[in-house]
């Protein structure tokens, strides 16, 4: 029985015959309201709410796809189940083309009618429900993975299994749920920081079999090898990309694409753009990078742009690795870039490898840590993930690459880092020449709480530059974020709740490398 009335407006020239379905319904908690033609099913809509609309599709008078586009002018979100005796083809498509939610042939059974009821109206709550207790099934499972993983496919995996659940218990709505999976994420969040404080250098000083893909190794490993065997590849850099981004992002290029790989690679530290983004192209640690071109490596203290020469640093890779491929290089960071794109890509069909850099995502993020406006559209990591997609789906990268169907290429998706929103400022002193970032600093004689900062005194240990002889780097772990003593309390409430990166967690280093063909 229903626990509230929904209320079914039911429109049918027969309804003499309907009567044993009204009852049905009626007995099972409805509340139906039969009218026997479509003016009259007009009037009722604009007089009433009505929560479903039954409409048969041969009334006389006015037919029920005559009447289907004026209930939506009244009534655009109130769903319609057609019901007819024909199952002719261009009969089904105009009541779809006309935003028909279901559609029933007579004779219909009672049966058929609630379960259709149950997908329009009750689907919201079963799905709610049976993602509330499958995630309840898993929890113990996620929490032994969470305290024994101590390697970094696994680490991937767990990762993995966490973003699945945050986008499923937000299409439920279980807030419960939610604040349940927020806590596990915390603590996963604190073991993957002390699993990267142990393993880290190691994997830039020693690198063994279980060394992840990492930024300077991802193009070697992950992106070349698959370039002969397509006639064009295009690999794709939205910067500042996280994995939950990328899920959210997925479906939409399913219309045209089909998924090949889906794998994860771990950003360098620091996560940000001049070091990850650099070493991606370069394919070199940022220590490797300053020694072998020192006229292009630029410090943190330097004024001059930091991410000047990518394209640089590719053709070196390709050179160093013998790989002699017919290249283009685009980075986009204005509306005519974009523009320029769409107009062009298909005349890039010719080279074995085109680069796209896409630069949106970052100043999405530093834009929102400055605009009341957009701090109000994306309050949270959900929001944040929607204004991804609207922007993804309405941008000039998405429309670039609808071009590429049925063209036979490969379209790879990368990042250079994530990012993270950060809840808690932790204090840090350093000389004036200490860097800004509000993740990472580097400077001489740094002061920090070990337990909120991994601390790394000599810079070759994790194949970084220094600026200056006693230089040295600390790394934000979790949620944190570095502010100095001086006006702690302003920096602290107005960095509070904002997306930042450079640091040391989840959504910054676990970071998506998706091959897709198209189709």
């Amino acid at each position: 029985m229903q626990t509230s009335k929904i209320k079914i407006l039911w429109a049918d020239d027969e309804m003499d015959l309907l009567k044993s379905q009204i009852l049905f319904l009626t007995e099972k908690g409805y509340e139906v309201v039969a009218v026997s033609n479509g003016h009259d099913a007009l009037d009722a809509i604009k007089a009433d709410y009505f929560d479903v609309v039954f409409l048969d599709e041969n009334m006389p008078g006015i037919s029920g796809l005559e009447v289907l586009p004026r209930i939506k002018e009244i009534n655009q979100q109130v769903p319609v189940v057609m019901i007819t005796k024909s199952e002719e083809e261009n009969i089904m498509e105009e009541a779809i083309g006309s935003q028909i939610a279901d559609y029933l042939i007579k004779p219909v059974k009672p049966n058929q009618i609630l379960l259709c009821l149950k997908r329009l109206i009750d689907n919201k709550r079963l799905v709610s429900e049976k993602t509330t207790s499958s995630y309840r099934q898993e929890f113990q499972s996620m929490l032994a993975d969470i305290s024994n993983t101590n390697n970094a496919a696994d680490w991937v995996e767990v990762y993995k299994k966490m973003v699945f659940w945050e986008l499923e218990l937000d299409r439920s709505e279980s807030k419960e749920m939610q604040e349940v999976l927020a806590m596990q994420k915390q603590e996963a969040g604190s073991n993957f920081c002390k699993f990267i404080t142990k393993k880290y250098t190691g994997w830039l000083t020693a690198p063994d079999a279980n060394t992840p893909v990492l930024s300077h190794t991802l193009l070697a490993k992950k992106v070349l090898p698959s370039i002969p065997e397509y006639s064009s590849t295009f690999l794709v850099v939205i910067d500042n990309l996280r994995f939950d981004q990328w899920k959210m992002i997925q479906p939409l290029l399913a219309g045209f694409t089909k998924p090949i790989e889906e794998e994860a690679y771990f950003a360098i530290l620091p996560t940000a753009t001049q070091y990850a983004r650099n070493a991606l192209f370069a394919g070199l640690t940022p220590l490797d990078i300053a020694k072998k071109y020192p006229d292009k490596w630029v410090n943190d203290v330097e004024e001059e742009g930091k991410n000047l020469h990518e394209e640089f640093f590719l053709q070196e890779q390709l050179k160093r690795l013998g790989k002699n491929y017919k290249m283009s290089f685009q980075k986009i960071t204005n509306h005519n870039h974009a523009t320029a794109l769409v107009d062009n890509v298909q005349n890039l069909l010719g080279n074995p490898l085109n680069v796209i850099v896409y630069n949106f995502m970052d100043m999405l993020s530093h834009a929102r840590t400055e605009m009341d406006v957009l701090k109000e559209l994306a309050p949270d990591e959900k929001a944040y993930r929607s204004i991804t997609t609207s922007w993804f789906e309405h941008s000039s990268l998405f429309e670039a690459l609808k071009k590429l169907e049925g063209k036979h290429v490969q379209i790879i998706i990368t990042t250079d880092h994530g990012s993270i929103r950060v809840h808690k400022a932790t204090k840090v002193q350093g000389d004036r020449q200490t860097s800004t970032n509000l993740r990472y600093k580097t400077g001489k004689s740094l002061q920090f709480d070990e337990k909120d900062c991994f601390g790394v005194r000599k810079p070759e240990d994790a194949r970084l530059p220094s600026a200056f002889v006693s230089s040295e780097f600390i790394f934000a772990k979790a949620d944190n974020f570095l502010v100095y003593g001086n006006n702690f309390n302003q920096y602290a409430n107005f960095y509070t709740n904002s997306f930042q990166h450079g640091g040391i967690s989840l959504e910054e280093i676990i970071v998506p490398i998706v091959r897709l063909a198209t189709k």
